[in-house]
């Protein structure tokens, strides 16, 4: 492969610079050079000429770009910046992130409880109103010609739990889509989508609480169980993952306050840590 890239090299060069075989330079940005062993790793084993040729004009294009860019921030940095204390300060916040993702994974106990779960929405049920309108409800969509279709029909129509067991067991047959869960809430945006344009909007779903149509590609069945409009709270099984993600969040920094806290008394203790401003 290194044959086949210094060939590319030395055709390409339509001016005939001296080149280094044994690590070439492919760019050059003022003082700054990117050479052949910067790309080492990037050539697929059975890379041709052409490809390789396109993957090394692809990076020395992206290479000279920030390169440039470099060289202009370099020229128009203020005279007091100080890069070694930038570059500690970045060093010292990596190491410390890395030392706190240990310390999450150690100690964080993620395991919630349904009872936490109620209360902390309860608490702060007021942070989930709703931005768009949800559903309970249930919606099948089937292809036209519909299989079995007075089956279905009956299924629908009745609404017994075993009936609903038996719509379930159609729809894993044939239904293209299928919401059958009576307690699970719903974008109102989401079923609408499935649906052709139009037909169930915020506006008319009130109206149009049980229908069933067809498009001439496929039939729909929809009815509706109850809706919780836009700026109403939604219910804790509809937001419960946003909750269980607050509440690990507030674990994380208890777990990270508390051992900041317990490392600090320690060192405390052993006298590595000195105070000076009383003086």
């Amino acid at each position: 492969m290194a044959t086949v890239i210094l060939t590319y090299l030395l055709i390409s060069c339509t001016e005939a610079p001296i080149v280094d075989t044994s690590d070439p330079v492919l760019a050059r940005v003022h003082q700054r050079e990117l050479r052949l062993s910067e790309m080492d790793g990037m050539f697929p084993e059975r890379a041709t000429t052409a490809d390789s040729a396109m993957i090394i004009e692809a990076f020395v294009n992206r290479w000279a770009r920030d390169a440039v860019l470099l060289w202009e921030s370099e020229q128009n940095a203020p005279g007091d910046l100080n890069l070694d204390r930038l570059v500690r300060d970045y060093r010292a916040s990596l190491v410390r992130s890395s030392y706190e993702e240990h310390l999450v994974s150690t100690k964080l106990d993620s395991t919630i409880a349904q009872t936490e779960l109620e209360a902390f929405y309860e608490a702060n049920k007021e942070q989930y109103q709703l931005e768009k309108p949800i559903v309970r409800c249930f919606f099948i969509r089937v292809p036209y010609p519909t299989p079995e279709e007075e089956a279905l029909q009956d299924l629908w129509n009745n609404g017994n739990p075993q009936d609903t067991a038996a719509l379930a067991e159609y729809s894993r047959r044939y239904a293209e889509v299928a919401l059958l869960r009576d307690s699970t809430w719903y974008s109102l945006e989401d079923v609408a989508a499935q649906l052709p344009e139009g037909t169930l909007t915020a506006d008319n779903v009130n109206s149009k609480r049980e229908f069933s149509q067809l498009d001439g590609t496929n039939r729909y069945y929809f009815r509706l169980f109850e809706l919780k409009p836009r700026m109403e709270i939604a219910p804790l099984s509809y937001v419960i993952d946003q909750a269980r993600r607050a509440i690990l969040h507030g674990r994380k920094r208890e777990v990270l306050e508390r051992a900041r806290e317990e490392i600090f008394e320690r060192e405390l203790d052993r006298n590595n840590i000195e105070f000076f401003t009383n003086r």
